[in-house]
């Protein structure tokens, strides 16, 4: 959440009213939230579908002697918080006591300033976003013959507003603004037909660049015609921005408080301990403004602040919400995560990202020589076991012949254990590249993983 109050007092007022209600020795915690929306999907020149959507609601936590219950409205409309409020407050009679349970408690810590809207979102003209998606269309369509077709072209918008406040004093309000461009291509060379995806994301529409996007989506499509499965072997490979940024995702589930407690982390116990070489240091940083996901507020309404992972390769600790933390006797680090107004707060990092190294994606290229470059991962968040760290992904991307891409490779299968792939990281790359989701992406260099083809 960002905490800029303009345009969101009523929220604001309107959580003070429930939270005023409180009986006594009662905790509650209410989010109220409002979010508008726009999505348009193009096709052969027109528009395909437009949807415009408006969603309120409000949360709220009733804390009763360690019990605690939670209902949501899909509203503002009094009755229904009302039906809320009461419907939390049954929960939690037949809630397990737990001493470790309740809102979170001011900590002092200021939240970062970030500005995480940009005003003219509200008054860009539907209009507007329509051109863009046809732009989008066209740019997939121009940027390459033997592009045959789209699965979609689609641009999307929101804004977002929501306010917390609690009966231990927490009050805040935040505001964010996102838009995005999105395409799935196809190419096709006689009987086979491939696919990619490109996209172009930002705070608001003026920023957004439909031309490399489309361009980013066909070439992706293009760069995998002719493919063929590669023999088994035991190499290096070379991980895209995109594919290392998702597992950077996977590896910071590992590092959550609650998963820690609940015998879900394969890091319990290993805090001072040596996992990676010392050029590596993980790091959850959602003050960072270039991150798609940072944010001021965590779910519970504390700041947001950095906090590191990995020091140089050493494990240096974990992330919490206020019931991770006073279970395991620590402070919130701010990093209660949740869904919106219809959720409870869970324990999660916000923005994670590596240090990065010096080399630039041709540079590693070269000083690599052999190998795979892996361009794209399926099944990656099915295929992990967070507790063991074993995983097992389907792949596509490229073979590496003396520092240059050769062939498409297709269909093959890469293996390890997440222990394994942070013990033998050899570079992490320098081409920092912000993507839509919650790690930022470089190129990373792995030696020893086994690739399964033909």
């Amino acid at each position: 959440m960002s905490g800029d109050t303009d345009g969101a007092s009523d929220l604001l007022e309107l959580a003070d009213r429930v939270v005023d209600r409180a009986r006594p020795g009662e905790q509650l915690e209410v989010v109220v939230g409002r979010d508008v929306s726009t999505e348009v999907r193009a096709y052969e020149g027109a528009v395909e579908s437009l949807t415009n959507a408006v969603s309120l609601g409000v949360g709220v936590r009733v804390n009763d002697g360690g019990r605690v219950g939670f209902a949501s409205a899909g509203s503002h409309e009094p009755q229904l918080i009302d039906d809320a409020l009461a419907a939390a407050r049954d929960n939690a009679a037949f809630a397990t006591p737990d001493d470790h349970v309740g809102v979170a408690d001011p900590d002092g810590v200021e939240p970062p300033d970030l500005e995480l809207a940009d005003p003219a979102l509200a008054e860009l003209s539907t209009d507007r976003k329509i051109e863009l998606a046809l732009e989008l269309e066209d740019a997939v369509r121009s940027a390459d013959d033997r592009i045959v077709g789209l699965e979609s072209a689609d641009y999307a918008d929101g804004i977002a507003e929501a306010a917390i406040v609690t009966t231990s004093g927490i009050r805040e309000v935040g505001h964010e603004t996102g838009a995005s461009l999105v395409a799935f291509a196809l190419a096709g060379d006689g009987s086979e037909t491939t696919t990619g995806f490109g996209w172009s994301v930002g705070r608001g529409a003026g920023g957004l660049d439909p031309r490399r996007a489309g361009a980013d989506a066909a070439q992706r499509a293009v760069r995998m015609l002719g493919s063929t499965k590669p023999d088994s072997l035991h190499t290096t490979v070379v991980l895209t921005p995109y594919v290392t940024a998702q597992f950077l995702e996977i590896l910071a589930s590992t590092f959550s408080g609650e998963a820690v407690l609940k015998g879900r982390s394969l890091f319990a116990d290993r805090v001072g301990e040596q996992v990676a070489p010392p050029h590596v240091t993980l790091i959850d940083d959602p003050t960072d403004p270039t991150a798609f996901t940072a944010t001021r507020l965590d779910g519970e309404g504390l700041a947001c602040r950095r906090n590191v992972l990995l020091a140089e390769g050493v494990v240096d600790g974990f992330v919490h919400n206020s019931w991770s933390a006073r279970h395991m006797g620590v402070v919130s680090t701010g990093n209660a995560v949740r869904a919106g107004y219809a959720s409870t707060p869970g324990v999660g990092c916000h923005a994670v990202r590596l240090v990065p190294g010096d080399l630039d994606h041709d540079a590693i290229l070269a000083e690599v020589g052999d190998g795979v470059v892996v361009h794209e991962v399926i099944g990656l968040h099915s295929g992990v076991n967070p507790v063991s760290g074993d995983f097992s992904t389907g792949a596509e991307g490229r073979r590496l012949t003396g520092g240059a891409l050769g062939e498409p490779l297709r269909e093959f299968t890469i293996a390890s254990t997440l222990q394994k792939m942070l013990g033998q990281i050899v570079t992490v790359g320098g081409d920092v590249e912000a993507l839509p989701m919650s790690a930022t992406g470089v190129s990373l260099v792995v030696e020893g993983v086994s690739v399964s083809g033909a």
